[in-house]
């Protein structure tokens, strides 16, 4: 069981701005009362919900110069206060908004799983949350549920057997070596055709496998996959020899794998069109013609074999392999990825070594949140429908159209304005930014989930249920009109995106509430916060690889060689200047993370635009002691208000494409005068970065 099944490219390629999950959004929620939130099927007890993190004045730590440490004046006092949680590896905005929003998808789970006579998207809901809670049930059937795969591994003795699986195996939604799914064209982004991404490692990035510096983890790898294979049977000498076996299988392919750096700062490597006579030419012990036939999915005349020097290593390793090192390889992922869903000592190893020896994190999620969790990968916009019902205002709607449209003008004002630009490439961005698409809070038009059969007969059953359904839909839009009125994210998920292929900005309602937004608050909080993040993603369309796409969303080149010469040295100097932040005596990686500091940056400089606009002629109310443009900054700084377990950071030094979020905080304020002026900060001090380092792109 692993989730997601299917290549997710346009999240892959767009910078998402972080990698947290769900909250609430609304009126009544927002205000932090009591009471209740109805949508007469389902009520929300506002009493039960944990409390709002919005920046206040108390916050401010005072001994600390907001000059010199602006994240620690912002931010130290309250994370001082806050420490992060033991079913959690780090703690801040999101996760806060995280907790709000389960608590929310709780009660409507609970509800949904008492109506056993319900139907359409309440009995996914319902069954998915009572068979997940059947924790008896599911310790009982033990690894009942996953014994005939095992047993079909088991038989695999030969290259053609064990082809032949990976196939049937993918027809289900487990395809244990690389992504595949569909994605728009590259050249034709009005038509969907499929991708074949790497894939087939257990740890988060190539480098665990050959960094010296990662050993550790690469060791305690090996002792979980001997667990793993334990815990279905397999003799303890004998699990200790497949271990080895599975390390140096996933060694090998970790050689002929991208980095994550590498992924994230050359999109382009995700393109790579051939015909199927190609494909097989290039994959001889793997024939894509037959694997495109054993999906279901017509032949087609192209599709981007992403990675070829991975697909023709796995090629070779399905000659020279053994058999059964490939049966120690399948089983153990077979186990893995179901083990969250398995039995308690299942569950307990999944989460000693991917939670707590991995990421630092001390104490298991409670069930329920374990649960939820599982129903948004699988079932998200379908529990999706019902959270926006108690959850998401119009009034939240229609404040949010209107910063959208406010910055917007701003950006087009910057573009405008830009002296290192020519009028010819000027003219190209102008004419993106025209075809820049908005959706808020959730689709307008709601995925189908008609044909899905869930029911109360197991966890396990309606999973497989849900990932070989969405597997299905999926496959089904390869070869056809991409439809652009999907979302790529459940509204219930704190996060916001850029999508490059289709140009378009997308704010799910969970992130639209304090700190980022708040519809009852002042102008500089809220461009501080949401008016940022918007700035943000319409930025991604004009970071080192969105600006890659043009206006229709096609990978194609809209730059003079000049104008590239003048914006790859600007954000060269942005490169720099994160790569000289230091965390736990390792640097920030700023080519890994430049597109989402080049957002950071033009996305915040354009929301102080949009905010002096928007209170151009008003006095200045001082809320606290504080002027507009010092609220603006300081909630922005709360937005980054982030404490993270040292395992954690680590793992995302190395994978993340976001910067550590104190670095967040620092990172853009101190290239803009506005900051220090805000501040009276001088020339010297640290949050003021001099003329030779000071960065200004967009």
């Amino acid at each position: 069981m692993q989730f997601p099944k299917t290549l997710s490219l346009a999240l892959a390629v767009s910078a998402a701005l972080a990698g947290c999950n769900g909250s609430v959004a609304n009126g009544e929620a927002n205000s932090g009362s009591g009471g209740s939130a109805s949508t007469g099927k389902y009520t929300i007890d506002q009493s039960k919900l944990p409390p709002m993190n919005s920046f206040k004045v108390d916050d401010l730590d005072t001994t600390k110069n907001a000059c010199e440490d602006f994240a620690g004046y912002a931010n130290s006092k309250f994370l001082a206060a806050n420490p992060v949680p033991g079913d959690r590896t780090s703690w801040g905005a999101f996760e806060m908004l995280d907790e709000r929003s389960q608590a929310i998808q709780k009660q409507l789970a609970e509800q949904a799983a008492a109506n056993k006579s319900a139907a359409g998207v309440d009995k996914i809901v319902g069954d998915l949350y009572a068979t997940g809670m059947d924790q008896a049930a599911i310790n009982a059937a033990g690894f009942t549920p996953i014994k005939a795969d095992l047993d079909a591994i088991s038989a695999l003795n030969s290259k053609e057997a064990i082809v032949s699986y990976l196939r049937s195996a993918a027809r289900k939604g487990d395809n244990f070596l690389f992504g595949f799914g569909p994605e728009a064209d590259f050249k034709d982004p009005g038509n969907n055709i499929a991708y074949a991404s790497q894939g087939g490692l257990g740890l988060p990035d190539k480098t665990y496998y050959t960094d010296a510096k990662k050993k550790d983890k690469l060791e305690a790898y090996r002792a979980h996959v001997a667990n793993v294979l334990k815990l279905i049977g397999v003799p303890a000498a004998d699990a200790a020899k497949q271990a080895d076996e599975v390390i140096t299988f996933e060694t090998r392919l970790a050689k002929a794998s991208f980095s994550s750096e590498e992924l994230s700062r050359d999109t382009e490597l995700y393109y790579n069109p051939v015909d199927l006579a190609a494909a097989d030419k290039l994959t001889p012990n793997f024939s894509w013609s037959e694997w495109f036939k054993s999906q279901g999915v017509a032949a087609p005349a192209k599709f981007s074999l992403a990675m070829p020097k991975f697909h023709q290593e796995v090629s070779a390793m399905l000659a020279d392999v053994p058999a059964t090192t490939w049966q120690s390889y399948l089983k153990y992922h077979t186990a893995d990825s179901a083990s969250p869903y398995l039995s308690d000592a299942f569950v307990q190893e999944n989460f000693n070594f991917y939670s707590k020896t991995l990421r630092g994190q001390a104490e298991m999620k409670e069930r329920s949140k374990r649960v939820l969790d599982s129903i948004e990968n699988g079932a998200g916009e379908a529990f999706g429908q019902m959270y926006v019902g108690v959850a998401f205002s119009p009034e939240s709607k229609a404040r949010m159209e209107a910063l959208v449209k406010n910055l917007g003008t701003a950006l087009k004002a910057r573009i405008e304005k830009l002296e290192w630009m020519s009028p010819e490439t000027k003219a190209k961005a102008i004419e993106k930014w025209s075809s820049f698409t908005p959706k808020i809070g959730y689709p307008d038009k709601w995925r189908s989930w008609e044909g899905l059969k869930t029911g109360r007969d197991g966890y396990y059953n309606n999973l497989q249920a849900v990932q070989q359904f969405n597997y299905n839909w999926a496959l089904d839009k390869i070869g056809k009109p991409v439809d652009r009125s999907e979302w790529g994210m459940p509204p219930q998920m704190v996060n916001a995106y850029y999508n490059p292929l289709m140009n378009e900005i997308v704010f799910p309602a969970a992130i639209l509430q304090p700190p980022f937004f708040d519809p009852k608050a002042d102008d500089a909080a809220n461009y501080g916060g949401i008016g940022a993040v918007i700035g943000h993603e319409m930025i991604h369309g004009y970071d080192d690889q969105g600006s890659r796409f043009d206006a229709t969303g096609k990978f194609s080149n809209w730059w003079t060689d000049q104008d590239a010469k003048q914006f790859a040295s600007r954000t060269d100097k942005l490169v720099k200047q994160f790569d000289s932040y230091e965390l736990l005596g390792e640097h920030v990686n700023g080519k890994l993370t430049l597109g989402e500091n080049i957002a950071d940056l033009g996305g915040l400089s354009t929301a102080y635009d949009a905010m002096k606009a928007a209170t151009a002629g008003k006095p200045d109310p001082m809320i606290g002691g504080l002027t507009n443009d010092q609220r603006f900054f300081l909630n922005w700084a709360t937005v980054w208000r982030r404490a993270m377990k040292d395992e954690e950071a680590k793992v995302r030094l190395t994978t993340d494409p976001h910067a550590p979020a104190n670095f967040r905080a620092i990172g853009a304020p101190s290239n803009l005068p506005t900051f220090a002026a805000a501040f009276q900060c001088k020339t010297g001090q640290k949050m003021v970065n001099g003329d030779d380092t000071k960065v200004n792109i967009w």
